[in-house]
């Protein structure tokens, strides 16, 4: 079986049309020959150069995790780093904060509960709680791996994650049987162009619950919760006991009242953040945090019982605040990989499948890359394409980190494919956000010396409400949405949407896809800077 190891190798692209379809245009995307393929067994993870160093590593590590900072809703702590921030959305929850006319519809809730802090989501005022437990599940994750790599950052790293385990913890538990799983009315605020200081819309609650179901949420909330708690087991150990045992809670309710919070909560949610996969794959997803966090054997038939109907089988190639299949056989994986679970032993050769396809060349492979070499995975209109860059990038240094616990290899077809080469192809798309790519630029905001400036960010284009006291109304803001001129308050450690498929990027704030950042693109990238930082 030949063994294939990637060095630092950009091999020349051919052309690839992917099948068009009404409602996703045609890209022009590169594969690689086969040709190619046979070139690369020859070279060694140890020919690898690059323009970065473990500082620099260490230097986006940092800046990654101060990205956070700047999403902060609620009541400021005296430590915040991100000075032009302030206090916002101080009485989230409040049944005096939600218009009455609202009350029948979409489930909005009339509770009167505390829901201020958590995330922002990107860069709107909206709190979603579909895309903040995922963030929250990956900046745990990130640290559960990669935190002994993180030192001085480690600690701000657990405060970026506290920031929104505490916040879940209280949409969770604020009301039995309930789970609050988004504050804002998005409509609204997405007409406003206001800092989160300023903003007057209506800051309606939804909830799922057992009329209201919402598995896909609650799913991925049980998640975030019990990968938080592995993380303060040593620290907060009762912190992390409440974690898990609310985790447990609220995985009950998402398995035993099965629907989707998409039918619940409608248009509330769609077309902002759709559960497009469905809810089995956070159910399966869920349950296997539970068990990494628990071990408690219980979890362990659940997946054994109902795997093969929640996608186990499934070879999907993304991994995404939507769809976690791929990312849940990784974790599994572990089991046989690491603990010797004979029972997960299915796991490695469906993950074998999901990281061979990123592989330019494998046989397997499935990945498409602009000329440039970013992976390239983005589907219709307002996506991130880095959000594929960075969950992709995560998983093959977290699967490498796996393999190397006892000398294994990923099978691709009849080739075998090294740790080495997992990572090198993770640092190829690393050193591309960084500003290794064709535009020469940085697209993580403060980073190097040329990096995005006009980015779709309300709180980093409206003037800091340190420099403008007074209150800018929704509609004059859009004078600095529709501005020419660089956002005044640097939102540090960001990273955008990226550029298109020929690696083109021209930093215009209207361009959301492309110049918005979020939660959920930077907490996966955290992992990946921990681990570079360190090697």
């Amino acid at each position: 079986m030949p063994i294939i190891s990637l060095g630092y190798y950009r091999p020349t692209p051919i052309n690839h049309t992917p099948t068009p379809s009404s409602s996703h245009p045609i890209k022009m995307v590169h594969s690689y020959s086969c040709a190619t393929f046979f070139t690369l067994f020859t070279l060694t993870f140890s020919s690898f150069t690059s323009a970065f160093t473990s500082q620099h590593y260490s230097d986006a590590l940092t800046k990654s995790i101060l990205f956070f900072e700047g999403q902060r809703s609620g009541k400021l702590p005296t430590n915040q780093r991100l000075s032009w921030r302030a206090d916002s959305a101080l009485n989230d929850g409040s049944s005096a904060n939600v218009p009455l006319h609202t009350s029948s519809c979409f489930n909005v809730s009339l509770d009167g509960v505390d829901l201020v802090g958590g995330y922002y989501d990107a860069g709107d005022n909206v709190k979603f709680g579909l895309p903040m437990a995922f963030t929250t599940t990956m900046l745990a994750w990130s640290i559960i791996e990669f935190g002994d790599n993180m030192k001085g950052e480690l600690d701000n790293a657990k405060d970026a994650l506290r920031w929104s385990s505490d916040y879940l913890m209280k949409a969770a538990t604020a009301t039995p049987g309930t789970l609050y799983v988004q504050v804002g009315e998005p409509y609204s605020d997405h007409q406003c162009w206001e800092r989160p200081e300023d903003m007057d819309t209506p800051r309606n609650v939804y909830k799922v619950s057992a009329q209201n179901p919402g598995s896909d949420v609650a799913a991925e909330t049980a998640a975030a919760l019990a990968a938080a708690s592995i993380v303060f087991q040593d620290s907060d150990s009762a912190y992390s006991h409440k974690l898990l045992q609310t985790a447990k809670s609220v995985f009950d309710l998402a398995d035993k009242y099965r629907g989707s919070y998409t039918d619940s909560l409608s248009s509330v949610v769609c077309p902002f953040y759709c559960s497009y996969s469905g809810y089995n794959d956070e159910l399966l997803w869920g349950a296997a945090w539970i068990y990494r966090a628990s071990q408690d054997a219980s979890y362990l038939s659940y997946i054994q019982s109902n795997g093969h109907v929640m996608g186990a089988y499934d070879d999907v190639f993304s991994f995404s605040w939507d769809d976690k299949r791929a990312a849940t056989k990784v974790l599994l994986a572990k089991g046989f990989i690491v603990d010797n679970i004979g029972e997960l032993q299915a796991y490695k050769q469906h993950s074998d499948n999901y990281i061979c396809s990123l592989i330019p060349g494998s046989p397997n492979s499935q990945a498409q890359y602009t000329p440039g070499g970013m992976f390239y995975y983005k589907q219709g209109q307002g996506q991130s394409n880095l959000q594929y860059v960075t969950t992709s990038s995560f998983l093959l240094l977290t699967y490498a980190k796996y393999l190397d616990s006892n000398g294994g290899h990923a099978s691709c077809g009849s080739s075998m494919v090294t740790s080495e080469t997992l990572i090198t192809q993770a640092k190829k798309q690393i050193d591309y956000i960084l500003g290794d790519n064709p535009m020469k630029m940085s697209y993580m905001v403060g980073f190097g010396d040329k990096y995005p400036t006009r980015i779709h960010h309300r709180g980093s284009s409206v003037p800091s409400v340190h420099d403008h006291p007074d209150r800018i109304s929704c509609d004059a803001g859009h004078q600095y949405l529709n501005s020419q001129s660089p956002n005044p308050n640097i939102l540090v450690g960001a990273i955008v949407g990226g550029p298109d498929s020929n690696d083109n990027y021209g930093d215009e704030r209207g361009n959301y896809s492309q110049s918005e950042p979020a939660t959920y693109i930077n907490a996966p990238f955290v992992g990946a800077a921990a681990f570079f930082s360190g090697h």
